[in-house]
């Protein structure tokens, strides 16, 4: 596990740009945290590291659960607040996207229960005050682990 604080929304993007600009085809990313812990603007971040291009709006899809973005890999961003459970993801048929060739990062995913892919990241966004948030990284599996230290590794050469 890697543990980070960041002092305020642009310290939570760049963290996401870091980690968008190392992930690979496949990799599925857990948000995990309460509302306005700062998931929503870590995907932001992210999409800039996927080279989304940064006219295109990144919103969370609260409504329509899932929003699709194309940059250096396709980035799907799922958010499943207003699921129940993991059976509502299993008959929408989100499992295509969660092992397809595209990056998947979902807001709220504890929501999936055991419909969650065993290999992946979870990343657990927590307050510390008011602007201050205190990101966990948990790595599930050898690719997520090999990702979460070269994420981390391009954080200390920056």
């Amino acid at each position: 596990m890697v543990t980070v604080v960041s002092g305020s929304v642009k310290e939570t993007m760049v963290l996401g740009e870091t980690l968008g600009r190392v992930l690979e085809p496949g990799c599925f990313i857990a948000l995990i945290g309460e509302l306005g812990s700062g998931k929503t603007h870590f995907v932001r971040g992210v999409s800039a590291g996927l080279a989304v291009d940064s006219s295109v709006p990144i919103t969370s899809p609260t409504y329509t659960l899932l929003n699709e973005y194309e940059g250096r890999l396709r980035l799907h961003h799922f958010d499943l607040y207003r699921l129940e459970g993991g059976d509502d993801a299993a008959h929408l048929g989100f499992d295509e996207y969660f092992y397809g060739s595209g990056v998947c990062l979902v807001e709220w995913a504890e929501r999936l229960g055991e419909e969650m892919p065993l290999e992946r990241l979870d990343i657990m966004f927590s307050y510390e005050g008011e602007d201050t948030r205190r990101l966990d990284f948990v790595p599930h599996g050898q690719k997520h682990e090999a990702l979460l230290k070269k994420c981390f590794d391009r954080c200390r050469e920056s």
